[in-house]
């Protein structure tokens, strides 16, 4: 193999860098040599079975995600399958045990992408206080809402026929938010672009609301997706989430816990 054909992994060194690992943590992880971790690294060698779910555990990825090569395609498709938990023909319908469970138990990410959401704070009035806790807790928050000055807004009211009633919306569930301003590893940022689903992620579950031209968010169908090793229906709706975020402009920047440094 020519130095121009070696090709690094580059999910999986991303991956390491965010949770501060390095060759020979990944290497005391699976059992081998550092050379093999580095290998794995560098060279974009496939780790053998065994080691590759205990890696995407440590890594908090799935092995999709981290090796997409090694699922086929008819795993994939059933892999993902299994990870729809439950559909719900409208969004009120989803049950609020449901919510509760999903925002008091997360303890690694909640990330949220609305226009407006206010039903959450409306029906959770503990919703800032469980999202604080939940930091505190060790939980990275992200909120993104709509800019109600922007154009996908504006077209999301008028498509609903309810005029200037998102942004009014918009404004009322910013205050509640205001309330995490200076909450370490917390942040709230506005998006722009247009909405085909929100999304509502608590560590490997998720809560998708699909949008319908003319109708309200709460009269669509959610989806109640858990990420399983191997699917990607669920990685599909966090890379989307995350190109959103990377185009956002925060009210505020994430505030660093002194004991993450280092």
């Amino acid at each position: 193999m020519s130095p121009e054909d070696v090709v690094p992994n580059e999910r999986l060194r991303d991956a390491m860098l965010r949770n501060r690992l390095t060759p020979t943590d990944l290497a005391e992880v699976a059992g081998v040599d550092p050379k093999t971790a580095e290998r794995w690294i560098t060279q974009d060698r496939i780790p053998y079975p065994r080691y590759r779910h205990a890696l995407a555990d440590r890594l908090g990825e799935s092995q999709s995600y981290l090796w997409p090569q090694v699922v086929s395609t008819g795993r994939a498709a059933e892999a993902s399958q299994s990870e729809l938990v439950q559909l719900y023909p409208r969004r009120s319908m989803v049950p609020i045990d449901l919510w509760k469970r999903l925002l008091t138990g997360a303890s690694k990410q909640i990330s949220i992408l609305v226009y407006a959401g206010l039903f959450l704070p409306e029906q959770h009035p503990r919703l800032v206080e469980i999202l604080t806790e939940r930091t505190r807790a060790g939980a990275t928050l992200k909120i993104l809402v709509g800019d109600p000055a922007s154009v996908g807004v504006a077209t999301r009211g008028a498509d609903e026929g309810i005029g200037d009633a998102i942004p009014a919306k918009i404004n009322n569930v910013l205050a509640w938010y205001e309330k995490l301003r200076g909450v370490e590893r917390a942040t709230v940022a506005l998006h722009s672009t247009t909405l085909y689903n929100s999304i509502y992620r608590f560590d490997d579950e998720m809560l998708v609301n699909t949008h319908v031209y003319g109708n309200p968010a709460a009269h669509a169908p959610t989806l109640h997706l858990r990420r399983l090793s191997g699917g990607d229906l669920f990685d599909l709706y966090v890379e989307s989430f995350d190109r959103v975020w990377s185009k956002a402009k925060p009210l505020w920047q994430i505030t660093e816990d002194p004991a993450d440094r280092g």
